[in-house]
């Protein structure tokens, strides 16, 4: 596919959007973009850091669209009043979708690894892509997330890597539908749970994704994936577990510490075996390092290879990530925002002692209403008597999305049932009550984790308590 277009990014600056655009610049496409939150005036570093790449950046009132030769790129949730796309009309230029444009790419690779599932993507996506890229292959990796190892101060914001491989590894969304778009030789299905649609949908969408592909590495341990992956022609899959089911990649005898984890991962196919000492914690990491292990394997690394590289994956931004200590409490940053990976963070956290405040800001009000009784009944499970639980309400762009189901009442429901939890109205990104009761709230010996997701400013959040915590 050739790149020598000119391409405008409107919502430049989002998680799906800003490594497409250093994919697209990359390969010699002309990018430019616009986002509201630039004409808001935050995230300051986030853009300064584009145009140091050579991006410019316009406002997002249709000033950046001036010639019919330009494309406009914009995600299916951008809305046709907004004033990039009126302009775009009236220039009738042409409009691709984020993940048009990704799958277009995506599928001319020669090997293309598309990671799929309900949690865990960008983990593993970084993972195959800091393995294929320590072994040489020199991949090109489209993430939604900071990918740790690649930051450097030419590229602070890495969840991009642009290579000259034959390997494109990227997540792929089921939120939206537009994981049907992809065409991959190897497709990672690490679990199919409850987030933005139906089961039934997600199964549709999973079952079709898996067989579109010429190999499926599957995570047995989730019951929708297993009953996917017994579909499946034995020859293209590579089953993966770490409770002993039948699978042809096992983990065993994982070891969980606080900001670690050890297990031993064998190959039933060969015997072979390879110890394996991650940097990054919890068990749902000892599985999303199978499921990378897998893939790469898919791909031809062999099992010893693929263990040894892993070992130097340092994790993604906002993926339990620690942001620092103060007066005896320690702040991490977490992207959880569905029962399963608040679950998964909650249980890590759990095996070092300490009292937990648990800031969680849904991501908006429409995955609540689809969600709030597993986030209740996850945070009922995983809360210990003395850990508190604040929720500020949900974030809100405006439009006509149903707001009957907010935070209040998935409060109410966790008190009724005995754990403490607290509603603090106020929508984000104003977190002023929120600062304040944090910082009241915190003792030594506690640990602040911030939870949500579609928010950057979420990070952010998290410094800002713990320089509260310092003057405390």
């Amino acid at each position: 596919m050739k790149l020598d277009k000119r391409y405008f990014f409107c919502g430049i600056g989002g998680s799906g959007m800003l490594p497409l655009a250093l994919i697209v610049q990359g390969r010699g496409g002309n990018v430019a973009g616009s986002d509201r939150t630039l004409d808001q005036g935050k995230l300051g570093a986030k853009f300064e850091a584009l145009r140091a790449r050579g991006i410019p950046l316009f406002p997002q009132d249709g000033s950046g669209l001036t010639d019919t030769d330009q494309i406009l790129v914009a995600s299916a949730a951008v809305e046709d009043s907004v004033p990039d796309v009126v302009k775009a009309r009236e220039l009738g230029l042409e409009r691709l979708g984020r993940a048009e444009l990704l799958a277009q790419l995506f599928n001319e690779a020669e090997t293309g690894i598309a990671v799929g599932g309900t949690s865990g993507k960008s983990t593993v996506t970084g993972m195959i892509g800091w393995i294929l890229h320590a072994v040489g292959r020199d991949p090109t990796v489209m993430n939604g997330a900071i990918m740790k190892n690649f930051v450097s101060p030419d590229q602070p914001f890495a969840s991009a890597l642009v290579g000259g491989g034959p390997d494109f590894v990227s997540e792929v969304d089921e939120s939206d539908g537009t994981i049907a778009l992809y065409r991959p030789k190897v497709a990672v299905l690490n679990n199919v749970t409850l987030d933005h649609k139906s089961l039934e949908e997600l199964r549709h969408l999973f079952g079709d994704f898996a067989a579109r592909a010429e190999k499926v590495v599957a995570n047995l341990d989730d019951d929708e994936t297993r009953l996917l992956a017994a579909v499946l022609p034995a020859d293209k899959l590579i089953a993966y577990s770490l409770n002993g089911n039948e699978a042809d990649l096992v983990g065993s005898d994982p070891r969980e510490e606080a900001f670690a984890l050890t297990l031993t991962v064998t190959d039933r196919r060969t015997g072979e075996t390879a110890p394996l000492r991650l940097q990054v914690p919890g068990r749902h990491n000892a599985a999303n390092a199978l499921a990378a292990i897998g893939a790469v394997m898919a791909a031809g690394v062999p099992l010893a290879d693929a263990a040894r590289a892993l070992e130097g994956f340092t994790g993604l931004r906002r993926r339990f990530e620690k942001v620092g200590e103060a007066n005896g409490v320690t702040v991490i940053d977490d992207f959880g925002h569905n029962p399963d990976k608040i679950a998964a963070t909650l249980h890590t956290l759990h095996i070092s002692p300490g009292r937990l405040l648990v800031f969680f800001q849904p991501h908006g009000f429409g995955p609540l209403a689809k969600m709030g009784r597993e986030l209740i009944d996850t945070f009922v499970d995983k809360l210990r008597p003395d850990d508190v639980l604040i929720m500020p309400d949900p974030v809100y762009h405006g439009g006509t999305t149903d707001r009957s189901v907010g935070s209040g009442q998935i409060v109410e429901g966790i008190r009724a049932r005995g754990r403490n939890a607290e509603h603090i109205a106020e929508p984000p990104p104003e977190r002023t009550q929120s600062t304040a009761r944090l910082l009241e709230l915190a003792r030594p010996g506690d640990r602040i984790v911030i939870m949500g997701a579609r928010d950057d400013t979420l990070s952010q959040f998290a410094q800002d308590l713990v320089d509260g915590l310092a003057k405390k």
